[in-house]
């Protein structure tokens, strides 16, 4: 007797929308549109059937630009080089986005005055580089007892640092660690 082995097989059609894709030609349906020229003149409201065969005259393409309006408005344009125009713009736009990090400083509540002078230097050195920093105090066993200890060493950070750089919020202490990030003064 044979065995039939039956799988399940999913498929997940990734779906990525950057941007409503504009119609162009033969996919606008409307029946008037108001027309703007290839150089931006206004050439009045018409049937699409007679803008798109001026389009065409041109060798451009007639691309919806408004269809909220009323009439509904098209453009006549080179529609390839308007979507390379505009990739290109938003990839320079991305290029300026400045990313902020975040640069994380761990420290203990026993942490010895040369170890946190260090600590406090690395900071200073991160936060002159344009860089937010969080320093974190980690308990252990034991020394969550203490949490006092953690409060003095963050508050030593916060005066050692308040030349160039101002706490964001008090000190947070969530599960086994308390932490505060520092900004860069304005």
């Amino acid at each position: 007797m044979d065995r039939f082995v039956f799988k399940q097989v999913y498929f997940f059609k990734e779906v990525l929308i950057i941007k409503q894709e504009l119609l162009i030609n033969e996919q606008i349906r409307f029946n008037t549109v108001q027309l703007i020229g290839d150089n931006g003149e206004k050439l009045g409201t018409m049937s699409s059937k007679d803008a798109l065969n001026l389009a065409l005259e041109k060798d451009l393409d007639l691309v919806l630009v408004s269809p909220q309006a009323n009439p509904p408005v098209c453009k006549i344009m080179n529609y390839g080089k308007y979507k390379f125009e505009q990739a290109k713009r938003e990839k320079e736009a991305k290029k300026k986005q400045k990313t902020l990090e975040i640069k994380e400083i761990r420290v203990t509540p026993n942490t010895e005055e040369h170890d946190f002078n260090f600590k406090v230097k690395n900071a200073r050195k991160f936060l002159e580089s344009g860089s937010k920093v969080k320093v974190t105090v980690r308990f252990r066993g034991r020394e969550l007892n203490y949490v006092k200890l953690g409060e003095d060493i963050l508050n030593r950070f916060v005066d050692s640092l308040s030349d160039i750089a101002t706490p964001e919020k008090k000190p947070l202490l969530e599960g086994k660690n308390m932490f505060i990030i520092f900004s860069l003064n304005k």
